[in-house]
């Protein structure tokens, strides 16, 4: 079984959100900011939630994360989620310095999205403060839900072509400052992308002290420049020592079309992890298992 626990849910109202920050004309917003990418337009909400489990299927791929990819855009995955619900699970980004962002955690959990998606370096705002503390007490008393923080180094390549700028504030993303929150809910699990993306030693000190956190290994782990001494077999040793397989998720952070669904990172992963040593049962674990009985077809 492959699950994929990071794909990014492209959606109408993400590239219209990029267009309204570039200050373009509400009519044909859409095509302009596809166009300047060169990528496809998605027709629909519907139209590309179907082309994506085609695509899902012509890599054999059994489930997926959908994440909406800008905040107040979650009712496009649960769309999505409703249409395929076998084949998805919805997550969404949240800012929760936002007035409304309680209410939008409710309405989420009530349409069936599993993960809420916290960016704290896009959004400027410290991971132990009293927003954060609030979704995670939400998200704990709604069995089945999971808190996705993105950690370390940031960035957007779609904002970077399009001009846009990222003000991002890495000082926002360091995993130690979620242990407090792990604890304090040990039933509810944190979801950490890209081993950390930089900050790996940091998150395997979070891993080790916090049972409930997982890693998703997903992209191509550019934060490995950083840290130039680590080759991405490394990587995956030191997670299996610390984590053990159990905890490990296989993501690709794919995301749009064209290019569609990432299978050289899995290709990639699985040949790092047969370096590591992993057993065919922890590379099943991790490829996909893991995934679908964190997040079980309900």
């Amino acid at each position: 079984m492959i699950c994929d626990a990071h794909v990014h849910f492209f959606s109408p109202g993400f590239f219209d959100a990029l267009g309204a920050q570039k200050g373009l004309p509400l009519d044909g917003r859409v095509g302009v900011v596809t166009g300047a990418l060169g990528w496809e337009e998605p027709a629909s909400v519907g139209a590309l939630a179907d082309r994506w489990v085609l695509e899902l299927d012509r890599h054999h791929v059994t489930r997926a994360v959908l994440i909406a990819s800008v905040p107040a855009d979650e009712a496009a995955v649960a769309a999505a989620v409703a249409a395929h619900p076998g084949r998805f699970i919805g997550f969404y980004m949240l800012d929760p310095t936002k007035d409304d962002a309680l209410d939008r955690v409710a309405w989420a959990a009530a349409h069936g999205l599993r993960g809420v998606c916290l960016f704290p370096a896009m959004h400027r705002y410290p991971i132990h403060g009293p927003g954060v503390a609030r979704v995670c007490e939400m998200a704990a008393a709604t069995p089945g839900t999971a808190v996705f923080v993105h950690c370390g180094a940031l960035s957007v390549g779609a904002r970077t072509m399009l001009g846009l700028p990222n003000r991002f504030e890495m000082r926002f993303g360091n995993p130690l400052d979620l242990q407090g929150l792990a604890l304090a809910h040990p039933r509810l699990p944190f979801i950490v992308p890209h081993f950390g993306a930089g900050l790996f030693r940091e998150v395997l000190m979070l891993a080790d002290a916090c049972p409930n956190v997982y890693l998703d290994t997903s992209s191509s782990n550019r934060w490995m420049r950083y840290t130039p001494e680590l080759s991405l077999r490394d990587v995956f040793r030191a997670a299996l020592d610390v984590t053990g397989s159990k905890r490990l998720l296989f993501g690709t952070d794919s995301s749009h079309f064209p290019r569609g669904w990432q299978a050289a990172i899995l290709e990639t992963q699985q040949r790092a992890l047969a370096d590591a040593g992993a057993t065919h049962e922890q590379v099943a674990d991790i490829v996909g298992g893991n995934l679908d009985r964190l997040f079980p077809v309900e």
